[in-house]
């Protein structure tokens, strides 16, 4: 399992919530199946931060919350760290020039760092990944 993209949360979230479920979001889980994903670290708060959410606004259970993370658990994503100056150098600066969050930013990062496409539902991410040559899934 060599081939790898970066994962955006927008993308696993969706498999989440019925309502936000679409095929080309399903498309990214298949691929799984032959590829590996990889994440920066952040992504495990923000998908355990909209879950909490989702909890909390009585969309979703917290033993259905336990259910998907133990799925996600068990799917070939690869967490990798970002590095304290990069955070605030690197990123922050990616984050400024294409109208970013530094979250959003951080996904774009990794996917240039490991020159690997990256998955996202994220229009103003997609656009940004555009303009800085990154393919997207």
């Amino acid at each position: 399992m060599s081939a790898q993209f970066v994962l955006d949360a927008s993308v696993a979230l969706a498999w989440c919530f019925e309502d936000e479920s679409n095929a080309h979001a399903m498309g990214i889980l298949e691929r799984l199946e032959n590829e590996h994903a990889v994440v920066p670290a952040l992504w495990l708060l923000e998908v355990g931060n909209a879950l909490l959410g989702a909890e909390r606004r009585s969309r979703l259970s917290q033993a259905e919350s336990i259910r998907f993370l133990e799925l996600l658990r068990q799917l070939p994503i690869r967490v990798e760290e970002t590095p304290h100056p990069r955070a605030w150098g690197e990123i922050l600066s990616l984050a400024r020039a294409h109208h970013l969050s530094t979250y959003d930013a951080a996904y774009l990062d990794l996917a240039m760092r490991l020159a690997v496409p990256l998955a996202t539902l994220d229009n103003t991410l997609q656009q940004a990944a555009a303009r800085c040559q990154v393919t997207t899934l």
